[in-house]
């Protein structure tokens, strides 16, 4: 959420910012905000002003009664009445003036950094770097669902059956290993230094408008029957909003934590559920790591957070790039992003694994997390990395671990993690 002095000082850099990101439609909400901020901060000297008269009348009042001038003050009290009705009037177009106010701010996006690539769509997005060998073995890699399903791992239609598409059952070795990526990553991340977190996997409609844009809300969370409650999409969510409303000291900063949980989705949109295998599913787990710091050091944070995926992803020895997202394929809230793809011996090509985003002050104004700096308050800078997700991860670890006769090569970092295990032997 941009700061509505920004809005009403630079109309025209915001105007540019939206046209950066292909939201003409939004265009109009910037004369129309500032229209409705000028009339609001109109009513409040208004208001301000009314209730100074209403003071002192009511001061003379006082004076006049205790000087036996009863009429007199009869007359005063009448007016004190006319402003009070008054003041009760302005003070409702003022609240309403408010809350649209507010309501078109939170529409309006963050200021996308300069150096982000122009483009529509994530189809536009630039490659930045790769690292590892992406290798097409000489022998067949199957779908990843068949992988699984060679070692007993996948049950999807018993899954259909109980949950409907878009849910699996992990099963032996296929569980353990989903698990053990899991594990690997939350000791991975507590040893750069990470705060390990298990937060709660509901939270209320107030902390989901403030981590996400309404149309990003709408897409992808569910809400609890009857209940001001939403099952988490991911866990920044509840990271992010467990500082909402708080004044955080400055020696606080930076703030770094990872968490573990379960992230249920939707997926309402152009890509839909995958039937067959779990790369897009409705629930999955997942480690993901956030870092509230000082907005100086928001940028140097977003470089190691993202170094961070793909150095996990090569001691796991799968090869990956980073995908610059263009300024179409940015949310609302974000500054810049980019995502960390692993690379699909199968369909030879990199798909996403990881998405690492700056959303500079964004977060912070809806939720209200501010720093106490040696003079001022400042809204504090937020940032969110994917450490691992599953199964989407898992696609990635299997395909380029996969031995030609089937089995599968637990790389020395995980084997702590699956009792010791070298291999893991299909069933079939």
């Amino acid at each position: 959420m941009l700061d509505m002095n920004f809005i009403r000082n630079n109309p025209d850099l915001v105007k540019k910012n939206i046209k950066r990101k292909f939201q003409d439609e939004k265009l109009p909400l910037v004369d129309e905000i500032i229209e409705l901020d000028r009339q609001y901060r109109n009513y409040k000297v208004m208001d301000d002003d009314l209730r100074y008269q209403r003071n002192q009348l009511s001061k003379e009042i006082g004076v006049l009664m205790r000087q036996g001038k009863k009429e007199e003050a009869k007359e005063i009290r009448e007016k004190v009445l006319e402003i009070a009705s008054q003041l009760k009037d302005n003070e409702q177009k003022e609240e309403a003036l408010y809350e649209k106010v507010n309501e078109i701010q939170m529409m309006i996006p963050n200021m996308v950094a300069d150096d982000v690539p122009l483009g529509r769509n994530d189809e536009e997005n630039v490659e930045a770097a790769r690292f590892g060998e992406a290798i097409v073995p000489d022998y067949e890699i199957p779908y990843h669902s068949d992988i699984m399903s060679s070692f007993d791992g996948l049950d999807k239609e018993a899954a259909g059956r109980i949950s409907g598409s878009g849910f699996y059952y992990f099963m032996g070795d296929i569980a353990r290993l989903h698990s053990a990526v899991l594990a690997y990553a939350r000791d991975f991340m507590i040893n750069k230094g990470f705060i390990y977190c298990i937060p709660p996997f509901m939270i209320r409609g107030s902390a989901v408008d403030g981590v996400m844009s309404f149309a990003e809300k709408e897409g992808m969370m569910y809400k609890i029957e009857g209940e001001d409650l939403y099952l988490i999409g991911t866990s920044e969510h509840s990271m992010i909003a467990k500082f909402k409303d708080q004044i955080l000291k400055e020696e606080q900063l930076p703030i770094t934590m990872t968490s573990y949980s379960p992230c249920f989705r939707k997926e309402v949109g152009a890509h839909g559920i995958e039937e067959r295998g779990v790369y897009r599913v409705h629930q999955f787990e997942k480690q993901e790591m956030i870092v509230i710091c000082k907005p100086e050091e928001s940028d140097m944070w977003y470089e190691k957070m993202w170094e961070y995926s793909v150095e996990i992803l090569q001691t796991l020895d799968i090869p990956a790039r980073q995908l610059v997202c263009c300024t179409g394929d940015l949310a609302d809230l974000k500054y810049r992003s980019c995502d960390i793809e692993a690379w699909s011996p199968r369909q030879e090509k990199f798909f996403e694994v990881c998405s690492c985003s700056n959303l500079t002050d964004a977060q912070a104004r809806r939720l209200g997390i501010r720093v106490q700096g040696n003079e001022d308050k400042y809204f504090a800078h937020t940032l969110n990395n994917t450490v691992v997700a599953s199964p989407r991860m898992l696609i990635a670890f299997i395909e380029n671990n996969l031995n030609e006769d089937g089995t599968i090569k637990i790389p020395k970092a995980l084997q702590p993690y699956m009792g010791g295990k070298e291999l893991i032997v299909p069933s079939v």
